[in-house]
C-alpha cells in the first residue's frame, strides 16, 4: 500500500492544512483590526530637527502638563470642524464624479471647505500663541523654529513622490522640475 494515498495520511494532511489556514487568517485579522487600536503616539519631547541645529525645547513638568492640556483642548475643539471638512470633501468628490456635475454646487462646497480651513488656521495660530505664552523667551524661539520646521517638512513631502520632485510638461512636451516657491522672509 502506498503511504501517500493512505486515508490516515490524507486526513492528517487536510486537518493540518485547515488548522494552518485558520491560524494564518487569525494572524491577518489580528494585524488589521486589533493592533490598530494600540497604535497611539504621544509627543513627549519637542525637537528642532532643522538644519540650524538640534536644540530641544526643554519644558519643566508644569509646562509639559499645561502643553498637554492645551493640546487636548485644541484638538477636542477642532475635531467637529475637521469632521465637517471631511464630510464636505466626500460630497465634493461625489458631485465631481457625476456624469454632469453641478459647477455651482462644487463651488459652494469648495467655499464651505475654504471657510472652515481658514477658521482652523486662525484657531491653530491662536493655539500656538497659547503654547508660546507658557514658554520663556528662549523656549519661544525654539518653539517657533520647531513649528516652522513641521510645515517645511510637510511641504517637502507634499512636493515629492517617493523622493522625486513633481514634473510639469512645458508646451513642447519635455519634462522639467517644478520650481520651488520662494521661502518666507525671516523675522
Amino acid at each position: 500500500m502506498d503511504f501517500l494515498s493512505s486515508k490516515r495520511f490524507v486526513t492528517t494532511a487536510l486537518v493540518l492544512l485547515v488548522v494552518l489556514n485558520m491560524v494564518l487568517m487569525g494572524v491577518l485579522w489580528w494585524q488589521n483590526f486589533v493592533t490598530r487600536s494600540y497604535r497611539s503616539v504621544e509627543v513627549t519631547r519637542f525637537y528642532n530637527g532643522g538644519p540650524g541645529g538640534n536644540a530641544e525645547l526643554v519644558l519643566n513638568d508644569k509646562q509639559k502638563e499645561a502643553f498637554r492640556k492645551l493640546r487636548q483642548e485644541h484638538f477636542r475643539k477642532s475635531m467637529p470642524t475637521v469632521q465637517k471638512i471631511i464630510d464636505f470633501k466626500k460630497a465634493l468628490i461625489a458631485e465631481a464624479v457625476k456624469p454632469e456635475p453641478d459647477r455651482n454646487k462644487i463651488s459652494a462646497i469648495a467655499d464651505s471647505i475654504g471657510h472652515r480651513q481658514a477658521f482652523l488656521e486662525k484657531d491653530l495660530a491662536l493655539h500656538f500663541h497659547e503654547l508660546a505664552s507658557l514658554c520663556t523667551p528662549a523656549q519661544r524661539d525654539s518653539l517657533q523654529k520647531f513649528l516652522g520646521n513641521i510645515y517645511a517638512v510637510r511641504f517637502q513631502k507634499m512636493n515629492s513622490w517617493h523622493g522625486r520632485p513633481h514634473r510639469d510638461r512645458d508646451r513642447d512636451g519635455d519634462d522639467r522640475p517644478r520650481p520651488l516657491p520662494p521661502s518666507p522672509p525671516e523675522r
